[in-house]
Parts: C-alpha cells; sequence; structure tokens
C-alpha cells in the first residue's frame, strides 16, 4: 500500500522532471542511462521507528550521482556541467510514494522511497531507495534504478520484496512514451537492494483504468485540488461517468489504436444542479480541462491527464479511492 505522506518537495526542478514521463514526441528523447547504482553500507538499525518524509527529505542518498548527495527539503542541484550553462544535474524525492515495512529483515521498518534524477535533458531516471535508522542517525541502506521515465502504477511490501507495478519502453516503443506493463521485485541482501524478477505482464491501454473510482487530487502540478467539492471519475469500456463536483456527468471516450496511452473525450452529458460558486468554479474548470485530454499516464501511482486547449497545457491527478 503506498502511503500518502502528504509531503510536497518545494523544488522548482521537481515539475520538469515529473513532466518529461507526459511529453509524447519521440524526438529528441535519447539519452544515456546510468549503468550501476550503489548503495550504502549501514549500521545495525537502533529504532523501530521507520524515517519520516521530514527526515527523508533531507537525507543524503547514493547511487543517484558520482558523489552521495544530500537533499535539502526534498530536494539537490548540481554546479552546471559547462559553466554558465542551463543544463544541470538534479535529484528530487516524489512526493505521494511512500512503503513502509521490515524490508531488511531485522526486526525493524523501514521506509522505501523513489527518486528522480536529471541531466538536465529529456531523460529522467527515476531510482527505488531503502532508508532505515543506525547508530549513526537515517541512512540510506540500499538504492536500485528503474530506468528512464518508468511510470510507476502500484507499490507493495510483500514478505520482505518490494514489489513495484510500472510502465516501460518496450522494444517498439520510444523511450517518451511507454506502454509496456511489468511487475518488478527487489530484496535487500548483502550487496545492497537488487532486482530479482521482472515480469512483462501485457500492453498498457485504457481498458487498464477500468475498476477502481479515480479521485481527483491535484488540478495541475503543485496545486492541489481542494477537498470539496470531491471530482471523481470511473471508466466501464467506452464510457466515463462521475462527479464534477456539483453535477453527475456521463460520456465516452476514444483512445488511438496506434499509441493506446492517447485518449480523448467527447462532449459529456450531467445533470443540471447550481451550487455555490466557488463549487462551480472547480467543476466548470474541470470540464474544460477534461475536455482537452489528450493523453493518459502514471505517476506515483496516481493517474495523470494531460490535456491542452488554445492558450494553456497541463496535468490533472487522480488517486484511486481505497477500500
Amino acid at each position: 500500500m503506498i502511503r500518502d505522506s502528504g509531503f510536497q518537495a518545494v523544488f522548482p526542478l521537481a515539475i520538469i522532471a515529473a513532466a518529461t514521463f507526459l511529453a509524447c514526441s519521440p524526438e529528441g528523447n535519447e539519452s544515456s542511462a546510468p549503468q550501476e547504482t550503489g548503495t550504502v553500507a549501514a549500521a545495525a538499525p537502533v529504532s523501530a521507528q521507520p524515517p519520516t518524509m521530514q527526515e527523508l527529505a533531507n537525507a543524503t542518498f547514493s547511487g543517484l550521482q558520482d558523489e552521495p548527495v544530500q537533499l535539502v527539503d526534498g530536494g539537490w542541484q548540481g554546479e552546471p556541467f559547462v559553466e554558465g550553462g542551463a543544463s544541470v544535474p538534479a535529484v528530487g524525492l516524489v512526493r505521494d510514494f511512500h512503503l513502509v515495512g521490515d524490508v531488511t529483515g531485522d526486526g525493524n521498518e523501514e521506509s522505501v522511497v523513489l527518486l528522480w534524477t536529471s541531466s538536465g535533458g529529456s531523460g529522467t531516471f527515476d531510482y527505488l531507495a531503502v532508508v532505515g535508522r543506525s547508530a549513526a542517525g537515517v541512512a540510506n541502506l540500499g538504492t536500485a534504478m528503474l530506468g528512464d521515465r518508468v511510470q510507476l502504477r502500484q507499490g507493495r511490501l510483500s514478505e520482505g520484496t518490494i514489489e513495484i507495478d510500472v510502465v516501460q519502453a518496450g522494444a517498439e516503443d520510444a523511450a517518451c512514451c511507454p506502454t509496456q506493463m511489468a511487475t518488478r521485485v527487489w530484496e535487500m541482501g548483502l550487496d545492497g537492494l537488487t532486482e530479482i524478477s521482472s515480469e512483462i505482464t501485457g500492453t498498457l491501454s485504457a481498458a487498464d483504468l477500468q475498476g477502481p473510482e479515480w479521485v481527483l487530487t491535484d488540478m495541475a502540478w503543485d496545486e492541489p485540488a481542494p477537498a470539496e467539492p470531491e471530482v471523481t471519475l470511473v471508466f466501464e469500456e467506452d464510457r466515463v461517468a462521475g462527479n464534477a463536483g456539483c453535477n453527475g456527468y456521463f460520456g465516452g471516450f476514444e483512445e488511438d489504436t496506434e499509441m493506446p496511452t492517447n485518449l480523448s473525450f467527447g462532449a459529456m452529458g450531467a445533470t443540471r444542479k447550481m451550487c455555490a460558486e466557488e463549487i462551480m468554479r472547480v467543476e466548470d474548470r474541470f470540464f474544460k480541462q477534461l475536455n482537452g485530454v489528450t493523453h493518459f499516464g502514471f505517476l506515483a501511482g496516481k493517474l495523470a491527464l494531460s490535456w491542452q486547449d488554445d492558450t494553456s497545457a497541463g496535468v490533472m491527478m487522480f488517486a484511486p479511492r481505497e477500500p
């Protein structure tokens, strides 16, 4: 289960790095992937309490750059690659992803988090990291790379292993637009965090959005949706329905047969209630953005709908409703 910590890193480049996985043009997406990741040996944990998100946002991580990286408020930025240049190495802690459990088998709980790294180009590499406590304090026990622009659908701990459902680039996919679904498994050992299995589970399509009721959590990057009114979205075959804040709505959608993550919605029918002005503003904006949706993907377990119109563009984020 993904624990939503409520923490949001205050780091401008996080928006740029997170947005790259939703860019659908395959042009200019060649990048050089790191070959190895690193781990940090740590002393025996001394506390059963896992690190908090505040501690994780200021922890030191290895295996991300040539030298260990000290986060400050969830982010790190290095020196420009070329003096006076705009391209800089950057690292960020991904919000909304935090698994807690005994990963090392020592009887104490550790934290499993997701980090992104960017060199200023189109590629954004994601990493899993296990963080626990030692006599010296919070310690990064292991780090492992997920890959370039890998999308995380769901994460869980199972009998000491870390299981991650991802969307990654298949043999025929451009790096920008992955469609291959897989379940990958890591475990902690003497050599640190090691991937022990990977099973391809299918090709992503809109059919995989059916099942849960999706609840709007973010109107845009770093703009949480208001707690009230609640906006929802449910996929059923070639139709959708939900509540836009005041009114219930329903309508159809289409996906691109050649690019299954391209998605568009038709005109929506809705009930005709009138609510308070602030609620109607939320509803009107939601319908406007829904009408402009062009693409879907996932980020840290959330459904991301990219939209654009003649004057603006953005991403709406939805979380599956917990049972």
